[in-house]
């Protein structure tokens, strides 16, 4: 999340319970980007570099990993491959651009709709103003910079398990660079920049990413998995994880990751973030035992690939919560979020057809939307959560949470779905049969994962 959310947020939430959100926004200036008056805070700044490792570590290696785990041995290095090129395209692409129209807030006005409420401004561009002493806050901006580009890096590269083992390498390419620069840095910028933004100023709670990381890569996944087409001999032939080992080990890397994601989203070493770090672990824990339960009895065993994906669940459910929610808001999260995603993954996805190799939509955009719903709920006091807005009820939260889950779904929907055309037509989409056949790790790569 962009300082404007995570810090103000954190810092200046309870003045927004008791005061007007005009008060706020007045905290929420642009001129705060770069603060001049700031004194940087060495523990903040400990904790904020250690988050951003962490975040990058959920990809590279965890998302790395947890995703070549569940595809057949063929196509164990192309799933890596992709996470990897995706780290080292959006890391150029932000420094470029993305960070400046992310969060320039050049433009934005409070309740004022304009162009700057989608999108941020070019002032920032490839960083210009970014110095060894310019301070977000108590934090180098550099900090807080890559912080946020880990964000940027991670999303992407969650879509790459839905169209496993069939996108050519080059289109997979073009469609991730054209779809963080027209989809998640608008996204982020609506949600994270602050007063002016057209998410925020409907009151749209997302503390680390609900909407923004796993709604927005989870439905980009289902259209790209449903415009790419089945895997061939899908859902006949066998195509069963062929290295479980790798699976759980990545689940483990994101979940210890994850913690830099949401406690790391305060910015700051404090309250915010120690509780954040709580629910996370309660929700993950909820959900992982919640998803296992339900899949022993229906199926006779507990499997290690069904309290993983549990875990994963949960974690993604509680991101948007994580800054609001306390303890028993979590576990109620967590285990809607296990009961949720198991139905979706395991369900839905046979009653439909639609073949989403890794269960992104299931996982992401379903325990995205549950867990950004139930923020609503889970952030009033009565559950333990820190209150909210003076004036707003649970229903109207709710209702406002629903809105922005229905806007990131349109919005991303339709964008990803022209975005898929394009590519399409320049380069193609899809590989061959023979391609496909022989696995993508020789064809697209000339290499092999295992030389047996």
């Amino acid at each position: 999340m962009s300082h404007l959310i995570k810090y103000a947020f954190t810092n200046a939430f309870k003045s927004r319970m008791g005061k007007s959100l005009l008060a706020l926004s007045a905290l929420l200036s642009p001129t705060l980007v770069m603060a001049q008056d700031a004194v940087l805070n060495s523990g903040d700044t400990a904790w904020m570099l250690t988050s951003t490792a962490l975040v990058l570590f959920m990809t590279i290696p965890g998302l790395s990993l947890f995703y070549a785990g569940m595809v057949r041995s063929k196509n164990v290095l192309s799933v890596m491959m992709q996470c990897f090129a995706i780290t080292c395209l959006v890391s150029i692409l932000w420094m470029v651009y993305g960070y400046s129209l992310a969060f320039d807030v050049t433009g934005m006005e409070s309740g004022v709709v304009n162009f700057n409420s989608f999108i941020g401004g070019t002032s920032r561009l490839f960083l210009n103003g970014m110095t060894n002493a310019s301070l977000t806050y108590a934090i180098p901006e550099s900090v807080f910079m890559t912080f946020q580009m880990t964000f940027a890096i991670i999303t992407p590269a969650l879509i790459v398990g839905a169209f496993a083992e069939r996108m050519k390498f080059s289109a997979m390419l073009l469609f991730m660079g054209i779809w963080v620069t027209l989809v998640y840095f608008p996204i982020a910028h609506m949600v994270w920049s602050g007063a002016g933004g057209l998410l925020w100023d409907w009151g749209v709670l997302d503390f680390a990413g609900g909407t923004v990381v796993h709604i927005n890569a989870g439905i980009a996944g289902l259209i790209a998995a449903i415009m790419l087409g089945k895997r061939k001999g899908y859902p006949t032939s066998p195509m069963m994880p062929h290295n479980l080992n790798f699976t759980i080990i990545g689940a483990g890397m994101l979940w210890v990751g994850w913690f830099g994601f949401n406690a790391g989203s305060a910015v700051a070493a404090n309250g915010t973030a120690g509780m954040a770090m709580a629910v996370t672990q309660i929700a993950t824990a909820a959900a992982a035992l919640t998803w296992m339960t339900i899949e022993w009895f229906s199926h006779g065993k507990p499997s290690v690939l069904g309290i993983a994906s549990g875990a994963v669940a949960g974690l993604v459910a509680i991101t948007p919560a994580s800054g609001t929610a306390g303890p028993i808001g979590a576990l109620i999260i967590g285990a809607a979020a296990g009961v949720g995603c198991f139905l979706a993954s395991v369900k839905l996805k046979k009653a439909i057809g639609y073949d989403d190799s890794l269960d992104v939509f299931g996982v992401h955009c379903v325990g995205g939307i549950i867990g950004a719903i139930l923020t609503g709920l889970c952030a009033d006091a009565s559950l333990g959560g820190v209150g909210l807005a003076e004036g707003v009820t649970i229903v109207g939260q709710l209702m406002t949470q629903c809105k922005g889950v229905l806007f990131t779904l349109i919005y991303t929907g339709i964008l990803t779905v022209i975005i898929l055309k394009v590519v399409d037509v320049i380069i193609g989409l899809r590989v061959t049969e023979d391609q496909e056949t022989e696995g993508l790790d020789v064809s697209m790569h000339n290499e092999r994962g295992y030389n047996l």
